[in-house]
């Protein structure tokens, strides 16, 4: 059997290196082609809203203008009457609240008095780095869509884009975490992460924590008992992981410490990446109570002594409630050395029969999702 030269394995050297730029230019050309993208429909957005009071402010100029673009640009998507009108919402929606002009190079001429044409093009090299880097540039125009339409305020859709662009979610992810009111759930659960945290890593764990928790994915009933709960957020681990958030690593359920001659179980551990720490989450399916405070604190000294190394961060508890009372917490958490957090969950009551047999199940969602979620950063 003739043995490979050693040209081998320089060439199969070479071959790996030229394959990986070339997939880096690829993602480059790709970055490129959005920005400009969402640069072209920038600008038209501001050339048909700043026009609109020539026209007498109807909408029928763009029908018209729909019909030009197609016979002109018959190869080009994007152009159609609803299209139109979305590059307008997207361009009012953050020229209207926010200075995107000094973030990107646009034209200062944010409005146009009058009934004076107003045909101003800014163009933006792809060599500035400002414009790529901002989110705004960053995502699909699809998801775009989604973000001004389903979000309320500026500072809501700003915070969808650079999740979007953050956890690269599919079109479909971004719709459910909107409807799920993530804005609103993500940094707000109840921690003593100000005191027991160096201000950095408190401020990173304070942000990672949602309250409440959404776990409609479950079929539970409202009084489940908490070694159901744990069972089913286990057994669907993946919609557990989406809905914790980036960077949480499963490790174990009832995961096993022994101190001395007894043996411990933590509900569930997990390891956050980007803290680099361990996380214990205990579950509850009823109201708060002061000793779960006291118990987990309890738990995370044995963690720091038995599980953390020295590249590892104090350890994080989280305690989820079915219930709680926020000055309760508070004074429970008071005084306490180790950081610990207390968020609420929900839970979807059981559909009627009647209705189960026209819902699709859970494997045909999932195929669904991912065939949609294969085309959405296409769009």
């Amino acid at each position: 059997m003739p043995q490979p030269t050693p040209y081998a394995s320089q060439y199969s050297e070479l071959l790996l290196s030229v394959k990986h730029h070339i997939r880096s230019a690829q993602a480059k050309v790709a970055l490129a082609v959005n920005a400009g993208l969402i640069q072209l429909y920038w600008n038209m957005g501001k050339m048909i809203a700043d026009n609109q009071a020539l026209f007498l402010g109807r909408n029928s100029y763009v029908a018209q203008l729909e019909k030009d673009l197609k016979t002109e640009f018959p190869d080009m998507t994007g152009f159609s009457r609803a299209n139109l009108f979305s590059i307008r919402k997207f361009y009012q929606f953050y020229a209207d609240n926010f200075s995107v002009q000094q973030l990107v190079g646009l034209s200062e001429d944010v409005k146009a008095p009058g009934r004076k044409l107003v045909t101003e093009w800014t163009e933006i090299s792809v060599q500035q780095p400002v414009v790529l880097s901002h989110p705004l540039f960053s995502i699909p125009w699809g998801h775009h869509v989604v973000i001004i339409n389903k979000a309320k305020a500026l500072d809501e859709a700003l915070f969808y884009v650079q999740k979007t662009v953050e956890h690269n979610w599919s079109r479909n992810i971004l719709i459910l975490q909107i409807e799920q009111n993530l804005y609103n759930r993500q940094g707000k659960a109840v921690t003593n992460f100000a005191c027991t945290l160096p201000e950095q890593q408190a401020g990173m764990a304070q942000q990672i924590l949602k309250d409440p928790y959404n776990f409609s994915f479950l079929t539970l009933e409202a009084n489940v008992q908490e070694v159901n709960l744990e069972k089913q957020l286990t057994e669907q681990i993946t919609k557990f992981l989406l809905e914790l958030g980036k960077g949480f690593a499963f490790i174990g359920r009832q995961y096993p410490i022994q101190l001395g001659n007894k043996d411990y179980r933590f509900d569930l551990l997990f390891y956050h990446i980007k803290l680099r720490c361990f996380v214990i989450i205990d579950l509850k399916t009823g109201a708060f109570e002061p000793e779960f405070a006291g118990k987990m604190n309890f738990y995370l000294n044995m963690a720091d002594d038995q599980l953390k190394s020295t590249d590892d961060q104090p350890s994080i508890g989280i305690i989820l409630c079915k219930t709680k009372s926020g000055l309760e917490v508070e004074y429970a958490l008071r005084g306490l050395q180790k950081p610990i957090g207390v968020s609420e969950f929900l839970l979807t009551d059981a559909l009627p029969v009647e209705l189960k047999s026209s819902m699709p199940t859970v494997d045909e969602f999932e195929q669904e999702l991912q065939k949609s979620g294969q085309q959405d950063w296409k769009e």
